[in-house]
């Protein structure tokens, strides 16, 4: 961070551990008590300090130097609880206060000098609210960085501006807080911050590392980032006050427009939208109103005007109370009105459905797709579940609206894709489609089907282990071609010289692959492909066995298409997008 650190005021409370343990489970802060963490000390209290107790020993040293300690257990949480009304009561008398740890706090001295009169009276004032509201001792610092100013609380110091650097000259390295550096720096001769700061930024990087360096820049007096306070939330209300008392519907529609778009815009200006909305009225002899209204999608301009106008109509145009079904109406008009939005939430966070933002549109689009089926019948409307398989073909099962999306074959989780595919025997790669080519040599049998690239081969303890997913051994790697063609085209694959390219029994290729002819139709180049992948199927039965191997193949054009060999014969078996 550039430029010299902002003046920071650091409340600290000493033996704040201690403290906690006293607030919570009411275990006394001036009795000699110690907070244990993995058997060491990290905090006592000042009549243990008064023994010889000190941070860092261990608990059987600090009990034989106080043998009336109370030991407490280390709980993070407990003391974070404890700190809230610290915080509270800090947030009573300034603005914008971040927790350093439970039992320090900072913010920016700037704007408390300002308007209490300078630094030092608003040390004191923070410091005797604090005392007032929690009854907890807590002293100030102020110094240029947090860091500096956590050192000078300790003291209850006020370092002027522009002074920090010799401040901290001073101190011991042990001031750092990082004990391993520490004891480098004293068996390097370095006992002080001010020397420590005098070396080189570049050779303590290179000697230290990251942390090191870190380190030297607060030995310094510079900062490694700004005080991250918390913003309190934006009030994101609007109110409407009329002279006049609003008692017509008409009126009404027009104030209610006028306040929704001035409730949108400040929720846009914010990136924010709501699901909820309150509409407050008050009317000229006191009489409040409230409703809350909710909307499964984002409320719109247009829909929070509407939604003000329904309510500001339906309070309007109640009976006056001598019977009926409909409330009574206010006694008077309204003279204030006010919109309180809730479930507020980022404008991205909510994403429409596919047929709409309510659920009766989407209930619509049912009765819609039902009725197309009952006219043309229930395999008219299908939509495809995803499931198991080694081919396209085989993972997609076409279900009819309505019946219950159960893939035909359990399905694995998907593969990742491989970034960089070589093809076999120097191919070009693809890394359009993904995936990786096989080394030559024959596939293996066991089970339905083996691959020796491609998909990923389970390990052992998935195969023996009962897995409840197969892992469908010589599937095709994703991305999933976009269109998969109910009967594979016949085509034919032929190398640079012309000559039809033959894949053996070991899944070797006779060329590389460089023209493609579908059909009759016209030869195009292949820009680049990737495969085999081997598929041996039932091959213990040879009346249904099947061997095929596929390619995926990119043309000169642009398009990828997806390729099977079997018994020598080329096939196109689907399309990529």
């Amino acid at each position: 961070m550039s430029g010299a650190p902002a003046r920071t005021l650091l409340l600290w409370c000493p033996d704040w551990p201690v403290l906690a343990a006293e607030i919570v489970d009411g275990v006394p802060a001036t009795d000699p008590v110690v907070v244990l963490h993995a058997n060491r000390v990290v905090a006592c209290s000042e009549r243990a300090r008064a023994e010889g107790v000190r941070r860092g020993l261990r608990r059987r040293e600090a009990q034989g130097r106080c043998p009336q300690l109370t030991v407490v257990d280390h709980d993070p949480a407990r003391d974070a609880r404890a700190f809230e009304p610290v915080v509270a009561a800090v947030e009573e008398v300034v603005a914008g206060v971040e927790v350093i740890r439970p039992g320090a706090c900072a913010l920016a001295a700037r704007g408390p000098s300002r308007y209490l009169g300078g630094e030092e009276a608003a040390a004191e004032r923070i410091v005797e609210h604090v005392a007032q509201t929690c009854a907890v001792e807590s002293q100030v610092g102020i110094a240029d960085g947090v860091f500096a100013a956590g050192l000078a609380a300790r003291d209850g110091r006020i370092v002027p501006p522009g002074g920090t650097p010799e401040f901290l000259a001073g101190l011991p390295v042990e001031a750092l807080g990082r004990p391993t550096l520490t004891d480098l720096l004293r068996r390097l001769g370095v006992r002080t911050l001010g020397d420590f700061a005098a070396l080189p930024a570049g050779d303590v990087l290179a000697r230290f590392g990251f942390d090191g360096a870190l380190a030297h820049r607060l030995a310094a007096g510079r900062d490694h980032r700004p005080l991250a306070v918390r913003q309190p939330p934006a009030d994101l209300t609007v109110t409407a006050d009329h002279d006049e008392p609003i008692d017509r519907v008409d009126a009404a529609a027009f104030a209610a427009r006028t306040l929704a778009e001035q409730l949108h815009e400040r929720l846009a200006a914010h990136g924010l939208a709501c699901t909820r909305l309150g509409i407050e009225a008050v009317t000229a002899h006191g009489q409040e109103l409230h409703r809350v209204w909710r909307h499964d999608g984002l409320l719109t301009a247009a829909a929070i005007a509407d939604r003000v106008r329904w309510q500001l109509d339906g309070w309007l145009s109640g009976s006056n109370g001598r019977g009926g079904a409909r409330p009574a109406r206010p006694t008077a008009g309204i003279i204030r009105l006010r919109l309180v939005p809730d479930g507020v939430l980022a404008q991205a966070g909510l994403q429409p459905g596919l047929w709409g933002e309510t659920g009766e549109e989407r209930e619509r689009a049912h009765r819609a797709l039902s009725r197309v089926q009952g006219i043309l019948g229930p395999e008219a409307v299908v939509t495809a579940v995803l499931g198991g398989g080694r081919s396209p073909a085989d993972q997609v099962r076409l279900v009819p609206w309505g019946d219950e999306r159960l893939p035909a074959r359990p399905g694995p989780p998907p593969l990742p894709a491989a970034p960089d595919a070589a093809a076999p025997s120097g191919g070009p790669a693809l890394p359009a489609l993904g995936g990786s080519a096989p080394a030559d040599g024959a596939p293996a049998r066991g089970g339905a089907s083996v691959s020796t690239g491609g998909a990923a081969r389970p390990s052992r303890a998935a195969r023996s282990g009962g897995a409840p997913v197969p892992p469908w051994p010589g599937r095709i790697p994703p991305p999933a071609p976009a269109v998969v063609l109910p009967t594979p085209l016949p085509a034919a694959v032929h190398d640079a010289a012309g000559e039809p390219v033959v894949v053996s029994a070991r899944l070797a290729v006779s060329a590389a692959p460089a023209r493609l002819t579908v059909g009759a139709g016209r030869p195009a180049e292949i820009a680049g492909w990737v495969g085999p992948w081997p598929v041996d199927e039932r091959w213990w039965a040879p009346a249904e066995a099947r061997r095929r191997a596929r390619f995926q193949v990119c043309l000169a054009d642009g398009a990828a298409l997806l390729l099977a060999v079997e018994g020598g014969q080329w096939l196109v078996e689907a399309i990529y997008d």
